[in-house]
């Protein structure tokens, strides 16, 4: 039963049941999951990123995780739809709150959050973890290939490759997939990116399904282009929020014209069940461009239908 407590992410008891706060009220972690930095028992984990200095064009993605948080509070507590489970039931959640780093110093922040990300996942719990912009996806993918093993296949939702070259060095959320590529962190024969809407010098051997591809395919085929080509090795899952057209996720700070709809890639991720997922991420939320909330909205709804494929996977 939902606690009748409000603030339930300071007064909630353990990491299991649902929160009974209205939509308009109470503290605003993830889903109102508890606030607390004891990962032990926690099935799955919820951290914010909240840094944006390596962006290309608008900055404001370290709202994110805020913006995300707040337009969260809309999931309340029926049955998740379209899962038809009280996703907290038997999957234990906790907000871990967000990455701690001196904005001083943004050449240090990739390696506070491999190794803050590295201590969660140790712990043995899912890692979803809410952007700021793409670059933070470098650090975790390497986090997770050196839990579950090298390389990982990496399903991208996106509207650009991220294939950019750069040194080694540069932090840029444009590169860090070619980076990856390079240094043996993903496999590009088992990785596919979703929704590409420009061209890179380089696609690295990644399959693409570009936007007008994406159109004129049902969500059904498209996640089956996506579990056929990944097959049953260890994946994460990277959702850039400018993937969706600006029509559904004007707040970005690169958005592109001809995507697809959040009804769409929501379908695709509902059904990508059968996929050894291991961590993921959304990321690109910048608020500060948005209207009533659409795109954080659309963020939240994608983390969302991470834990709802995490509760199934428990249940069954």
């Amino acid at each position: 039963m939902p606690s009748n407590t409000i603030d339930h992410a300071f007064t909630a008891r353990q990491s299991l049941g649902a929160a009974a706060d209205p939509t308009y009220a109470g503290a605003l972690s993830f889903m109102r999951r508890r606030f607390t930095k004891e990962v032990d028992g926690a099935g799955a984990v919820v951290w914010g990123l909240p840094f944006d200095a390596a962006v290309s064009n608008r900055p404001g993605a370290r709202f994110g995780p805020q913006a995300i948080r707040r337009a969260s509070a809309i999931f309340d507590n029926d049955p998740q739809y379209p899962f038809g489970l009280d996703l907290f039931a038997a999957l234990a959640v906790i907000d871990y709150g967000d990455c701690l780093f001196d904005y001083g110093y943004p050449q240090d922040v990739p390696a506070i959050i491999e190794a803050e990300a590295a201590k969660i996942i140790g712990a043995g719990a899912f890692l979803v973890s809410l952007g700021g912009d793409h670059s933070v996806t470098w650090p975790l993918l390497k986090a997770h290939a050196a839990r579950h093993g090298a390389p990982l296949a990496l399903v991208q939702f996106d509207a650009h490759q991220d294939t950019w070259p750069d040194d080694g060095k540069r932090i840029d959320h444009g590169a860090f997939v070619g980076r990856a590529v390079r240094e043996g962190v993903i496999d590009p024969a088992r990785s596919i990116q979703i929704g590409i809407r420009t061209h890179a010098p380089e696609d690295c051997g990644i399959r693409m399904l570009y936007g007008h591809e994406v159109e004129e395919m049902r969500a059904k085929d498209i996640a089956e282009a996506v579990t056929d080509h990944v097959g049953d090795i260890p994946a994460y899952i990277t959702f850039d929020i400018d993937c969706l057209d600006p029509a559904f996720a004007p707040g970005t700070g690169t958005p592109v014209a001809g995507g697809p709809s959040s009804a769409r890639m929501l379908s695709v991720l509902r059904q990508l069940g059968r996929l050894d997922i291991v961590g993921a991420d959304i990321v690109e939320v910048a608020p500060a461009y948005d209207h009533a909330d659409i795109t954080a909205i659309a963020g939240a709804s994608v983390a969302m239908h991470y834990l709802g494929l995490l509760a199934e996977r428990k249940q069954r």
